[in-house]
């Protein structure tokens, strides 16, 4: 109960610890600034579902994003004919993650060229931000109390 009272052993600091404040806003500062970096030399480029498959009599190029609307088409009229139908929310929510998936498989990401020291500063930043902000995170050991004694003056 002694110890509830006392006013230095209450958690201040990020996360409710004894961690420190500063240490977590630098970090966050500095793993944003790598994150922005590294973000920064990605290219992202897409062939709209130009990825599908060749008929290959007729050398017709064909993709299967239609296909990926019929169950999410079925869930939206199940779910207009019953709100709360589950099947209708699981066809619906299945629609949507096929759609998502097939946008995400769909996008070529490329790294531009860029100097080994220009990429060593972006993931230092980036990595060492996160570290500053796990150790935030982490108690810290209390201060000393007291300090060092002074003898008796005589």
């Amino acid at each position: 109960m002694e110890s509830q009272k006392d006013p230095q052993n209450k958690a201040f600091g990020a996360g409710g610890t004894r961690g420190g404040i500063g240490t977590f806003l630098l970090g966050f500062a500095l793993a944003c600034a790598g994150g922005w970096l590294l973000t920064n030399q990605v290219v992202v480029s897409s062939e709209h579902f130009a990825s599908g498959f060749v008929v290959p009599v007729i050398n017709y190029r064909m993709n299967s994003f239609g296909l990926s609307l019929i169950p999410l088409i079925i869930g939206i009229g199940f779910l207009f004919f019953d709100g709360k139908s589950m099947v209708g929310w699981l066809l619906t929510i299945a629609g949507l993650v096929i759609i998502l998936a097939g946008i995400l498989m769909s996008l070529h990401i490329y790294f531009q060229p860029t100097s080994l020291f220009n990429t060593l500063v972006m993931l230092v930043l980036l990595f060492g931000g996160l570290g500053l902000v796990i150790r935030s995170l982490k108690a810290s050991p209390p201060p000393e109390q007291g300090g060092p004694t002074n003898p008796p003056a005589a």
